[in-house]
C-alpha cells in the first residue's frame, strides 16, 4: 500500500465532527517527521509564542535568548527602553550572536568573528572587513521580529501578518485578570525533556481531569473530580476544580489550598496553573517529532525567607506530578508508533479541550498547505 501524502495525512482528520463523534488526529500526526516540519512552519512559525519572562528584561541591555521550534531568537531592552526581538543570527556567517540564556550587555557581539550590533539591532562593528565591495552595512543588522508582553510573559511572533497579541489571546486576557498574576513573583525554573511529541503533553494536560484518579493520586486527592469543569473559548481552554480536603494527601494539601484550582491553556503550547498564592507556568517546546522540552516557571505571592520551605514543598509536589505525567506521556508515544493504533475517541464529559486543540491545529496545518500550494509565503 502506498504511503499517504502529507496532505492526505492532514485531511484524514475531520475537524467538523461534533465532540460526540470526533476522533483524535491520526497517530501519524504524532510520529511523522513531515507533520512535525509542517507544524514548525504552520504553528510555531505563525503564532505568538512565549519567549521569556518580563522580569529579566527590565533594564537597558538586558537580554534573553530562546529557541522557538528550531528558530533562535533574542529579546533585548534597548537604551531607549523599548523591548525588541531579533532572530539571533549573525548576518556574516549565521552564528548565534547572544549565546547565554540571559544577561546584560552594552552591545551584542557575535563570538565567531566579532561582528557587533547595537541593542537596537544595528550593525556597528565589522573587524577586518575593509575592501569588501557593494556591502550595505545598513541592511546587515539583526533581522527584527515582533515582540509584545502580557502579564509576566514576553511573546514573539515570526509572522509579520499575524494579528496583534491581544487579539490572539482573545478571551484569556479577561478571564485571567481577576487572579492578579502580576502580584506573584518568580522563584525558580525547572526543565524536563520528554521522549514524546509535544502534542502528547498538551493532550494530557487538558483531558478534563480524566487521568487524575489513575495517574495523580496526590493531586487528585485535593481536587473534586465530579465537579471538574471545562470551558473553551477562542484559542484557550480553562479547566477548574474546587479544592477539597475530605480525603486529601497531606503533602499535597499543605501547598494546594484555597477555594479552587484553575488550569488555563493558550494555543499552542502555554499552560498556566493557578492556586491561591502561587502558580506555575508550563511551556511545551518541540525538539523533534518524539522529543519535547517542558519548561516550568514557579511563582509565589510570598517569597520571604520564612516562606522558603513551603515554596520548596510546593515545587516538590509539582515535580512529582510532572514525573507522573512524563511516564504516561512517554508510554503514549510508544503506543502511537504501534501498528495496533491509529485514532481514538474523546470523552464528551472530559475532553472538550483536546477537541478544541485538534481543530485549531488542523486549521493551521491545512492553511499552511494551501498557502504553500498557492506559492504564498
Amino acid at each position: 500500500m502506498l504511503k499517504p501524502t502529507l496532505r492526505e495525512t492532514i485531511d484524514a482528520y475531520d475537524p467538523a465532527a461534533k465532540l460526540g463523534r470526533a476522533t483524535t488526529p491520526p497517530s501519524a500526526w504524532y510520529t511523522s517527521p513531515d507533520v512535525y516540519r509542517l507544524e514548525q512552519r504552520a504553528v510555531f512559525g505563525r503564532t505568538w509564542l512565549v519567549a521569556a519572562r518580563t522580569d529579566p528584561l527590565r533594564a537597558a541591555g538586558q537580554y534573553v535568548t530562546a529557541d522557538l521550534a528550531g528558530e533562535p531568537v533574542v529579546v533585548v531592552r534597548g537604551r531607549d527602553g523599548v523591548l525588541r526581538g531579533f532572530h539571533n543570527v549573525c548576518s556574516h556567517h549565521a552564528a548565534e550572536v547572544a549565546t547565554q540564556p540571559e544577561g546584560c550587555a552594552k552591545v551584542l557581539r557575535c563570538p565567531y568573528h566579532g561582528w557587533t550590533y547595537s541593542l537596537e539591532g544595528e550593525l556597528r562593528g565589522t573587524p577586518d572587513f575593509d575592501g569588501v565591495e557593494g556591502f550595505d552595512r545598513a541592511a546587515a543588522g539583526l533581522t527584527p521580529l515582533r515582540v509584545e508582553s502580557w502579564e509576566h510573559f514576553v511573546f514573539v511572533c515570526l509572522d509579520a501578518d499575524a494579528p496583534p497579541l491581544k487579539t490572539f489571546l482573545g478571551g484569556l486576557v479577561e478571564r485571567v485578570a481577576p487572579l492578579g498574576l502580576g502580584s506573584l513573583k518568580f522563584v525558580e525554573r525547572k526543565t524536563y525533556e520528554l521522549k514524546c511529541n509535544w502534542k502528547v503533553f498538551v493532550d494530557n494536560y487538558f483531558d478534563g481531569g480524566y487521568h487524575l484518579p489513575h495517574i495523580h493520586k496526590g493531586l487528585g486527592s485535593v481536587l473534586s473530580y465530579k465537579d471538574y469543569t471545562i470551558e473553551i473559548e477562542d484559542r484557550f481552554c480553562l479547566q477548574s476544580s474546587p479544592i477539597t480536603t475530605d480525603h486529601a494527601d497531606r503533602q499535597t494539601a499543605t501547598v494546594r489550598g484555597g477555594a479552587a484550582a484553575y488550569y488555563f491553556w493558550q494555543y499552542p503550547n502555554l499552560m498556566i496553573n493557578w492556586y491561591e498564592g502561587l502558580m506555575d507556568i508550563n511551556i511545551a517546546v518541540p525538539l523533534a517529532v518524539d522529543r519535547t522540552r517542558v519548561i516550568f516557571d514557579f511563582y509565589f505571592a510570598d517569597t520571604d525567607a520564612a516562606d522558603g520551605d513551603r515554596n520548596r514543598q510546593s515545587i516538590a509536589v509539582a515535580e512529582r506530578v510532572q514525573e507522573e505525567d512524563s511516564a504516561i506521556c512517554e508510554s503514549v508515544q510508544r503506543g502511537l508508533a504501534s501498528r495496533a493504533y491509529d485514532v481514538g475517541r474523546l470523552s464528551v464529559r472530559r475532553e472538550a479541550g483536546e477537541h478544541l486543540f485538534h481543530r485549531l491545529l488542523c486549521a493551521d496545518l491545512r492553511g499552511e498547505l494551501l498557502r504553500e500550494s498557492a506559492g504564498v509565503s
